[in-house]
């Protein structure tokens, strides 16, 4: 299982530093503000998998189960990161209306954001349900 924390520990890394880049041309995107929540996103998302990678040795779920919610845990970060980038590129209002006023983009932009953030929302959510159902005091080692 050490790779698995030393794989999430730099992948948070990774994530985290693709939150800086993001964050060096947010003003360059068609909706800056949603260029400022892509550069967050990054941010913050990368430090979860730090910290998810500090406490993964103490998540106790099965190896079945400890694969989903890695998987599910890397796709919803890096997910979350890429589909708000192409939010601010594309410049779509989709699931975002306080970020994206005044603007909109091609039917098929919108649908996609709106297909990805579903998608994350999922993914975050299943992950952290596992992790936490992993962390519980009486989980079986």
């Amino acid at each position: 299982m050490e790779d698995t924390k030393r794989r999430l520990l730099w992948h948070g890394m990774l994530l985290f530093l693709f939150g800086l880049l993001t964050g060096l041309v947010e003003q360059k995107f068609d909706n800056p503000r949603m260029g400022l929540a892509a550069h967050l996103e990054g941010i913050m998302n990368g430090t979860f998998l730090v910290a998810l990678g500090a406490v993964w040795a103490e998540v106790r779920l099965s190896p079945r189960l400890k694969t989903v919610a890695y998987w599910s845990a890397l796709y919803g970060t890096y997910a979350n990161w890429a589909v708000t980038t192409l939010a601010a590129m594309f410049g779509t209002a989709a699931m975002s209306p306080i970020t994206a006023a005044g603007h909109s983009a091609q039917p098929w932009q919108e649908s996609s954001v709106t297909f990805g953030f579903m998608s994350v929302g999922m993914a975050i959510i299943a992950s952290s349900v596992l992790i936490l159902r992993g962390l519980r005091r009486t989980a079986v080692r």
